[in-house]
């Protein structure tokens, strides 16, 4: 019997770089409220949003993808020929078949990378970074692209009142590769279905089709159910990261959990019990929740404006829809 060869994998792997592109359309509260009864000040108490990025018809998924990974393949110093896999995460693209991250990975120029789609909301990031992380130890990929990227003002309802305010476009991308020492932790993930109503797509694309609802699909959700979710459940699986890894909150330099909500995100560093030195990713403020985006958006402004910098020790942690969550320590690129 003939014995397969060991892979030619690497011991570790790391995030090398990262990039982001935001749409050029700033839409602030007040474009928000010509569709809901609701105020300024109600919205930002809520959620902490003041403006959101909302795409025009050029900003397609595909093409905020290429912006986003251009600036993530150089700001880690590699070329687009040496990416092996483009792993994409959105719930917005809207053709079932073929994957974008095929259309990405051509216009890169990358040399017949392998390519896929997957659908993890907001958790998206994670779970592709994960994935990404098993393609370099485990050798079929030296480096790996990993995207989160939507265009939600395509699934939401402006006549919402709960979820409105709430979504922006954007894609963020991350460069994976070989690292000479543990660089991305252990991941905790996993899903919880029997809440999976909580946050969902209105109807199926079907009852459109068929004429059965005449309103196009949206994202709709139970806010104060997510809200006690995301709070305490989460805040147990950060921890369980931080344990995974070897890292207490006082060895932290960051944290970047998914920008659904300011007040999600203040209710978890209280419950984590996070020290004042701890720099925290807010950029729902100006983004809004751009789901699987949102990490790596976030991730990419800290940077940018020097709140963070290379060699910082992150907890990310993304939540939603499903419902699933994915959470880890990383090093910063």
């Amino acid at each position: 019997m003939g014995k397969i060869r060991p892979s030619k994998g690497h011991p570790y792997a790391r995030i090398l770089g990262v990039g982001g592109y935001r749409p050029t359309r700033v839409v602030p509260n007040e474009v928000i409220l010509e569709t809901i009864d609701s105020s300024d000040e109600w919205i930002r108490s809520r959620s902490g949003i003041e403006t959101r990025h909302w795409a025009n018809d050029e900003e397609t998924v595909a093409a905020m993808s290429v912006e986003a990974s251009g600036k993530a393949i150089a700001d880690a110093g590699i070329t687009a020929q040496q990416i092996g896999a483009v792993v994409v995460s959105t719930v917005s693209h809207f053709k079932q078949t073929p994957a974008v991250a095929t259309e990405i990975a051509d216009k890169l120029g990358t040399d017949k990378a392998a390519a896929f789609d997957i659908s993890a909301g907001c958790a998206g990031f994670g779970y592709g970074l994960t994935l990404a992380k098993g393609m370099v130890v485990e050798g079929s990929a030296e480096y790996v692209l990993v995207i989160g990227v939507e265009r939600l003002s395509d699934l939401t309802d402006l006549e919402d009142r709960a979820t409105a305010f709430l979504f922006g476009d954007g894609a963020g991308a991350v460069v994976v590769g070989p690292s000479a020492e543990p660089a991305i932790g252990p991941t905790v993930w996993g899903s919880e279905g029997d809440k999976s109503e909580t946050i969902k797509q209105t109807v199926p694309w079907t009852d459109y089709r068929d004429g059965t609802v005449e309103k196009f699909p949206a994202i709709t959700q139970e806010g104060q159910a997510v809200f006690r979710w995301a709070v305490f459940e989460m805040a147990k699986v950060a921890k369980e990261a931080l344990d995974a890894a070897g890292i207490t909150a006082d060895e932290l330099d960051v944290f970047i959990p998914h920008q659904a909500n300011e007040r999600i995100i203040d209710s978890m560093v209280k419950t984590l019990k996070l020290p004042a030195s701890v720099k925290v990713a807010r950029d729902v403020r100006t983004t809004g929740n751009t789901s699987a985006a949102s990490i790596p958006l976030a991730m990419e402004r800290l940077l940018a404006t020097g709140e963070a910098k290379s060699g910082d020790t992150a907890l990310v942690i993304g939540f939603g829809a499903g419902l699933v969550y994915a959470a880890t320590v990383v090093t910063l690129p």
